[in-house]
């Protein structure tokens, strides 16, 4: 199983389009077997589904998304978990895994009022 978190200065970022890289962390049996930074192609609408799935993620732990990026990681077949908070990639890896991972509202909507409009 791979995890895709987007990141400024180590940890989570609420700003997933826009963001400079991306944490993937690996997980076997339950347990975090590695990890790697990469840098995400320039962002254009759509374009980062595509990339995470030719990188086999299968879950995007985010601050927030677009309902439009959501639907787009969900034809893709790739879980998307929204609302999680400022944290480093392992620590939320691990809580989602424990069943820990407290997520609360969907940061960068794309709504009127939503704190994230691009």
């Amino acid at each position: 199983m791979k995890f895709a978190i987007p990141m400024a200065m180590g940890k989570l970022t609420a700003h997933f389009g826009h963001c400079k890289e991306f944490c993937f962390v690996n997980v076997e049996n339950n347990e975090i077997t590695g990890k790697e930074v990469l840098e995400p192609p320039p962002h254009e609408p759509g374009v980062l589904p595509g990339w995470l799935h030719d990188n086999a993620v299968n879950v995007v732990i985010a601050g927030g998304m677009g309902h439009k990026a959501q639907e787009l990681f969900a034809r893709a077949g790739i879980k998307v978990i929204t609302g999680a908070p400022v944290e480093n990639p392992e620590k939320l890896v691990s809580d989602y895994l424990n069943q820990k991972l407290v997520t609360g509202e969907n940061v960068c909507g794309h709504e009127p009022g939503s704190p994230c409009q691009h």
